[in-house]
């Protein structure tokens, strides 16, 4: 009998209160099961923050800038080297975040575009963070050029069936995080519910996002087992059940061999 494994797909470990706890924090994972741990940049300054990280055999690294940082001068030349060289498993975290000011939107899509070229020249899938957007990147994602070609994730989704539908429609993952195991969270909640059992991934999204019980700043990789136990209820299964699903999942979009 296999031993049950977990794998949170989205962790900032050189964000601050992680940073600086590697060690501790790989080892309460490895505790609670969580064995493999995907780990995005948020802008250039992280890239190397990130590649330093995936030198242990738990991480693996993603690069690209944040919608936050879309500001910030993109050498797309730089980033396809860099993604290369790291073997990352996905360009990431990028998208679109409306409900800040700056960046403006003209210059958050102009990056966005110019990583998603990226990772169809790459042959990498996409990890997107959407927040007063989802009009416009689902424009975006539904192109020519894109529909059918672009695959990936959207990271945190707490939005209703809806929105899970259109994203679905179009190939994407869908990873759920803190906010299904908030009682009052009934669109994260009812979605998680909804999404098709090959087609969702788990997260913390750590250090950013809370859960129940857990501040953001306590939230940590080992706290996906709590995410996944409460889907697990949602969806009227056992939490090992989840685990399973959702490491096949989390394998097979980044392309990682499901027995290392």
């Amino acid at each position: 009998m296999k031993t049950i494994q977990y794998f949170d797909t989205h962790c900032h470990l050189f964000i601050e209160p992680l940073r600086g706890d590697t060690e501790g924090i790989l080892h309460r994972a490895r505790e609670a099961g969580v064995t493999r741990l995907i780990v995005p940049s948020v802008d250039t300054e992280s890239w190397d923050q990130v590649k330093a990280l995936a030198g242990k055999p738990e991480i693996y690294p993603a690069l690209g800038i944040h919608p936050w940082s879309a500001d910030e001068e993109l050498d797309t030349q730089n980033l396809e080297n860099e993604l290369t060289i790291t073997s990352s498993v996905a360009v990431g975290e990028i998208g679109l975040d409306f409900k800040v000011e700056t960046p403006d939107r003209n210059t958050q899509i102009r990056v966005f575009r110019q990583q998603l070229d990226i990772a169809l020249e790459l042959d990498l899938p996409v990890i997107l963070h959407c927040r007063g957007a989802f009009e416009e990147m689902l424009s975006i994602l539904s192109e020519d050029g894109y529909r059918a070609n672009i695959r990936g994730v959207v990271l945190a989704f707490s939005s209703g069936t809806q929105l899970a539908r259109r994203f679905l429609d179009l190939g994407f993952f869908l990873a759920f995080g803190g906010a299904v195991t908030r009682l009052r969270a009934r669109r994260a909640r009812k979605s998680s519910v909804f999404a098709p059992s090959d087609r969702m991934l788990l997260e913390t999204d750590a250090p950013s996002i809370g859960m129940d019980g857990l501040a953001p700043g306590e939230v940590e990789p080992a706290h996906v087992i709590k995410v996944a136990g409460a889907i697990a209820e949602l969806r009227g299964t056992t939490a090992e059940d989840i685990a399973w699903i959702t490491w096949t999942n989390a394998c097979r979009l980044f392309g990682i061999d499901s027995d290392d």
